[in-house]
């Protein structure tokens, strides 16, 4: 998933913003819906992306770290199902003085943590 976000430790990122990548892996049992092949019965990707979205355009959060937080945590409270999720947030070309692709986290969590 791509957005243009207003996040970073600096003034100027919260008002210019950047390019943020998200990947998210869910585990669930797969079983209900490999069977029934409904949507009713799986987790929904349309509904984790809204989340995203919504958490990515919500606050504005100086750390990479806090962004992936808030994120795990709506996905917990909002869905049902989610065994483990991962998500991963990526900042495109961080102003750190010289040509950097991206920078990036890596937050796990499974139910119940």
């Amino acid at each position: 998933m791509e957005f243009y976000a207003f996040h970073g430790h600096y003034q100027e990122e919260q008002i210019v913003g950047n390019r943020f990548l998200v990947d998210l892996e869910m585990e669930t049992d797969l079983s209900t819906p490999a069977r029934s092949d409904k949507l009713d019965d799986a987790v929904n990707y349309q509904q984790a992306y809204q989340i995203i979205k919504n958490e990515m355009r919500r606050t504005k959060s100086k750390l990479l770290e806090n962004i992936g937080k808030r994120i795990l945590d709506a996905l917990y409270a909002d869905m049902e199902g989610i065994e483990k999720a991962t998500i991963r947030v990526r900042k495109l070309n961080p102003p750190m003085g010289g040509p950097i692709k991206s920078v990036g986290i890596t937050m796990s969590r499974k139910q119940g943590e």
